[in-house]
């Protein structure tokens, strides 16, 4: 196991988090979903906690615990008062380790995982993010979604789950990471405690696949009042070294109040109430989109408008000012995020898990600093380029809207 801390004068908190590197790339087919169903799992009780005492004793501290799983890993994390650390460390250790799997808790949270599913599938909004990675990735590890399946998750019996845990939690998996008011040498003899009774166990070895994408439409028939939109094409893997140009050209584009797409859709035409760009950076790929919601009458003209920024900034690049705006931006988010221990936490515990380095926030400023226009450029003209993958949401036609792919 690796632990990385960070000490943070000033503050009484620490925020701790385990790092699992078992995500939805992870699953066959039969398993889709279990990633995020076993993160649901290990809160329903352990070996020597019940559900109700687990909770109890973070609320006892006043601390925060929760979890989250993704496409790549599983972070399972807390944040207490300094002195109540070695609580935290207990607390998570054992729900990772030790959870107890009984069939009736099983059975009770797949109903609650396959309402999470309908309630998933009746959000339009959070829904094409799903269709659009699922048809970018088509083919790729990446493709299938968090949450699963409702077949899948109805049908997952207690002995798969065991398993998937057994190979996917073993420590050689796990990273550590922590920061606020903790020093380290401590949280490491901790860990050696808490994790004395499991050890050994196989690293995860993911081979890397590249992405073959090519132009594509997806139009999931819906009668809904907005029409929902993801638009978008293949981006950079998250150790790319050209990071951090992407990060300049998603500011530009849709990242704020004053990118392009909210000042020329929402503000100068009105179309929209919601419209904005993001970025998913993976192992060994990534993917840059745009999301927008709009009346279904106006989604051409906002699917043209969109289009014509990917073709400016392919052409053009950015403006002096767009540049000096995005950077102070980034650097901005950068700061003030740190300014969070739970932020800090998962800056380490992301990094180490795809092994990338930890830069200080000085080298990360010095990183974004170095970008030029030239760099932009370079990148916005290869990455429009693209083969460009469209998802939509709405009142629509399978092919109606081939044309902007």
């Amino acid at each position: 196991m690796r632990v990385v801390t960070e000490f943070v004068p000033g503050v009484r908190s620490v925020s701790i988090g385990l790092w699992i590197k078992a995500g939805t790339r992870d699953e066959t087919r039969s398993q889709a979903g279990v990633t995020h169903f076993l993160e649901h799992l290990i809160f329903k009780g352990t070996n020597s906690r019940s559900a109700r005492q687990i909770a109890e004793t973070f609320d006892s501290v006043g601390g925060e615990l929760n979890a989250f799983s993704a496409k790549e890993y599983t972070c399972v994390y807390g944040r207490v008062i300094d002195k109540h650390l070695d609580v935290a460390v207990d607390v998570l250790s054992d729900l990772v380790i030790h959870p107890i799997f009984r069939p009736d808790d099983i059975d009770s949270e797949r109903t609650v995982v396959l309402e999470e599913i309908n309630m998933h599938e009746d959000a339009p909004s959070e829904l094409v993010h799903d269709i659009f990675d699922s048809t970018l990735f088509h083919g790729h590890p990446l493709g299938p979604r968090i949450l699963g399946t409702a077949k899948v998750i109805g049908n997952l019996d207690r002995k798969e789950v065991i398993t998937y845990w057994m190979n996917g939690y073993a420590t050689p998996n796990i990273v550590v990471a922590a920061a606020g008011n903790v020093e380290h040498n401590k949280l490491v003899g901790q860990i050696e405690a808490a994790f004395s009774d499991r050890t050994g166990g196989q690293a995860r070895r993911r081979r890397a696949r590249s992405l073959k994408a090519h132009a594509q439409s997806v139009v999931r028939p819906k009668e809904t009042q907005q029409a929902h939109i993801c638009y978008g094409m293949e981006g950079a893997n998250v150790l790319d070294e050209d990071r951090y140009v992407l990060s300049i050209i998603d500011v530009v584009l849709g990242g704020g109040m004053s990118s392009r797409l909210f000042q020329k859709i929402r503000e100068k035409r009105g179309l929209v109430y919601s419209v904005y760009s993001y970025r998913g950076q993976y192992a060994d790929t990534g993917s840059l989109a745009v999301y927008a919601g709009t009346a279904p009458d106006k989604a051409e003209q906002v699917l043209g408008l969109i289009r014509h920024e990917f073709e400016a900034l392919a052409l053009r690049g950015v403006t002096n000012p767009e540049l000096a705006r995005a950077k102070e931006q980034l650097k901005g988010n950068l700061v003030l995020g740190l300014e969070d221990v739970t932020t800090r936490m998962n800056r380490l515990g992301r990094n180490s898990i795809y092994g990338a380095e930890i830069l200080s926030a000085d080298e990360l400023i010095e990183r974004v600093e170095a970008v030029t226009k030239a760099d932009v450029s370079r990148v916005a003209a290869d990455l429009f380029a693209r083969p460009r993958t469209l998802a939509v949401i709405g009142p629509f036609e399978p092919d109606e809207f081939d044309r902007f792919v």
